[in-house]
């Protein structure tokens, strides 16, 4: 058997809601169909995780003049997975000043990525 015959299905745990299907993503000739999903939401998930992942990025900033040397960030939405390391290095570049309140945006639009870098809690200023 030569290796463009073997198919390989993807297996995709739906986070949607509780039932947590095991959707499998089958390469049928030039297409890929999605088989083991309960609703049309966990079809659109897989879709998404098939085709291009995204996450929330959580993690921390440096703070200036703040009762805590980092505060705990996320971004507002997900963003491609495959960028999360360049945003993270991006990230690690930033040092915001105290006093911060949550939610304020800390990086707007993060690498043009439609997200932007938010605080996760209140900081106030030493």
């Amino acid at each position: 058997m030569s290796e463009s015959s073997v198919s390989v299905v993807k297996v995709i745990r739906c986070i949607v809601c509780p039932t947590g299907c095991q959707i499998q993503a089958i390469p049928k000739g030039s297409d890929i169909v999605f088989e083991g999903y309960t609703c049309e939401r966990g079809l659109e998930y897989a879709k998404q995780e098939f085709y291009e992942p995204k996450r929330i990025l959580t993690t921390t900033v440096r703070v200036e003049d703040g009762f805590l040397p980092l505060i705990p960030v996320r971004t507002d939405k997900p963003i491609l997975k495959d960028r999360l390391r360049e945003a993270l290095n991006e990230i690690a570049k930033t040092v915001v000043r105290a006093p911060i309140k949550m939610g304020d945006i800390l990086i707007e639009n993060i690498l043009e990525l439609d997200s932007n870098l938010i605080a996760s809690r209140d900081l106030a200023k030493l």
